[in-house]
């Protein structure tokens, strides 16, 4: 997977955030350098995060004494995908083009697992898409899975006993 700590600190830092302004009506700005200091996140790398991050529109600066920095909309608007995407990381599991893009994965066409892995890709952006800053705060992730997928810890095709099932029968064969 092509995401880096760029991404998840960005996410870990707005969770920050937004975790000591849940119950704030009019929310304090929060310094880099407490964000740092509970997350072990440099602050220099938080500079080069939040410049991003306020150019995407996910936090405002504050100046002055007591200054930092607020989130720019409610928690419960801002998508995990909108924080990656704001850091400008790519979730794709394939090493060529996404389903978003012609390129090829070898000269010719595809390879033989590119949909398997952009697929996937897939369903990991339908996710971040799905789940917000607050759903992180309020540990609200576990009715963000598709159920079919909870209970089985893989696809509704692959029902426990399955596997069993299809290899007894090719044995005996």
């Amino acid at each position: 997977m092509m995401l880096t700590t760029k991404g998840r600190y960005a996410v870990m830092a707005l969770v920050d955030m937004a975790s000591l302004t849940r119950f704030v009506e009019s929310p304090k700005p929060v310094s880099l350098a407490d964000i740092s200091a509970r997350q072990d996140i440099t602050v220099a790398y938080l500079e080069q995060i939040f410049s991003k991050l306020k150019h995407a529109g996910l936090v405002k600066s504050v100046r002055g004494p007591g200054g930092g920095y607020v989130l720019a909309r409610a928690s419960g608007e801002i998508k995990i995908a909108d924080i990656i995407n704001a850091v400008e990381e790519q979730i794709k599991m394939t090493r060529c083009g996404s389903h978003k893009t012609e390129v090829k994965c070898k000269v010719g066409g595809k390879c033989s697992t590119h949909d398997l892995w952009d697929g996937l890709s897939q369903t990991i952006e339908g996710y971040l898409e799905s789940v917000t800053v607050a759903d992180v705060v309020n540990r609200k992730l576990e009715t963000k899975v598709e159920p079919s997928l909870r209970a089985t810890g893989g696809s509704a095709a692959n029902q426990p006993g399955d596997w069993g099932a299809s290899s007894a029968k090719a044995s005996s064969q």
